[in-house]
């Protein structure tokens, strides 16, 4: 579905592969995940929330778990082997990802990088993601977005103490 609102590379990768996908533009920007949830009027749970990591050595993943879960840096790390996995700041975040904080999605990403999911994401028949603009979202299906990030599926979010 083409959108002429909002052009950005998450919006022309998914246009020029011909995916199907639902804008979903905000009123404001949100600040958070529940914010945004409310701007488009879903469910948090069905948002992906993408983080960038590194390890001591540089090396990035980007881990995406469900909007209202956070990320364990210590799964990812022995996930893929790596020593101390830690969050990347926002002038980081922008010079790998070619993306701003609030805006990083698993697709258009200015490189390519290891992406993350958490397992919980694939139970989810549509999932939202950041459309690369803070004033819209982007529902997408589950399985095409699997399809165009190639995804490692993993359990890695933080258990609920």
């Amino acid at each position: 579905m083409q959108n002429n609102l909002i052009d950005t590379a998450v919006t022309q990768l998914l246009d020029n592969e011909g995916v199907d996908y639902r804008l979903l533009p905000h009123s404001k920007p949100a600040k958070t995940i529940i914010e945004a949830a409310a701007e488009r009027g879903v469910d948090p749970h069905h948002m992906v929330k993408s983080i960038l990591l590194k390890d001591m050595s540089g090396f990035h993943v980007l881990a995406c778990v469900p909007g209202p879960q956070s990320v364990d840096p210590k799964k990812v790390r022995a996930l893929l082997g790596c020593q101390r996995m830690t969050c990347t700041d926002a002038t980081e975040v922008e010079k790998v990802t070619g993306l701003v904080i609030g805006t990083v999605a698993p697709i258009g990403l200015k490189r390519p990088l290891v992406i993350v999911f958490d397992s919980a994401i694939t139970t989810i028949e549509r999932v939202n993601i950041s459309s690369g603009d803070r004033m819209a979202g982007i529902e997408i299906a589950t399985d095409d977005l699997l399809i165009l990030c190639d995804p490692m599926v993993a359990d890695i979010c933080r258990d609920n103490a």
